[in-house]
């Protein structure tokens, strides 16, 4: 089976974000980068159907040249090769016309199965996954907790809210968002990391693949939560004050 699996770079999670000068994004110097956690477990879950199935598995990375060294970690982790389409400043695009980009490079190499993350861990719109397939025309699903492959077909486990599942059987092709947590996530191996150096890397970019990423949705300002706090005294006898108490944890903080 061949699987493609779509990655993104993003900051690390322990790192300290800052708003940039321009107010538009974060001052991403000094940070450090790591790939996209949920996108971890769509690889994951393509490198143990591999296992299973044999053929190969694909990361395409969409990124500035930096997105390289989370490229390489795919590989040293077991992925076959990779291709890197080589785009700065994908903040100012959209999912729409990111999704584009990964589609048409999606297209040339022409996957039996198709994976990404639920969602990224900095915009976290959830799109991008669900855009390519309706781009490419495929059947999909999301948050996806488990894969079985059939003959032409694979069966999905879908999570829904309050501790629902669903279960789905799709054609091939087919596009799958995954749910973190789906599998446990392996290190890559010494021996892993000095196979990945031999491992085939293609770039392309946008204007290779015949894609515009003008944007038409924009940011127009990132910026820290604003923290506010509320002291109310309660009066009353301690039976009255517990049903002043009840009532606000019910109707203003509603975490009863």
């Amino acid at each position: 089976m061949k699987i493609l699996v779509a990655i993104k770079q993003v900051p690390s999670r322990d790192g300290q974000l800052k708003t940039a000068a321009d107010g538009r994004w974060i001052d991403e110097s000094g940070l450090t980068f790591e790939i996209n956690e949920p996108d971890a477990y769509a690889l994951e879950e393509a490198l143990q159907l591999r296992e299973k199935l044999g053929g190969e598995v694909i990361v395409l990375c969409a990124g500035p040249e930096r997105a390289t060294a989370s490229i390489r970690e795919a590989l040293a982790k077991g992925a076959d090769r990779a291709v890197h389409a080589v785009e700065d400043n994908l903040e100012s695009a959209d999912g729409f016309h990111l999704g584009r980009l990964l589609a048409k490079a999606i297209a040339a190499e022409s996957p039996d199965l198709v994976l990404t993350g639920l969602q990224s861990d900095d915009f976290g719109h959830g799109q991008t996954g669900v855009v390519v397939a309706e781009l490419l025309g495929l059947p999909h699903a999301t948050i996806i907790m488990q894969v079985e492959a059939g003959e032409g077909s694979i069966r999905v486990k879908r999570e829904l809210e309050d501790g629902w599942f669903q279960y789905l059987t799709l054609p091939l092709p087919a596009v799958l968002t995954i749910q973190s947590g789906i599998n446990k996530l392996r290190y890559a191996t010494l021996m892993g990391i000095k196979k990945a150096r031999a491992k085939e890397i293609r770039t392309t970019n946008a204007s290779e693949l015949g894609v515009s990423l003008a944007a038409e949705a924009t940011i127009e300002r990132v910026y820290a939560p604003s923290r506010s706090k509320q002291t109310v005294m309660l009066e009353g006898s301690p039976a009255e004050q517990a049903a002043q108490l009840v009532e606000k944890l019910q109707r203003e903080v509603r975490v009863l």
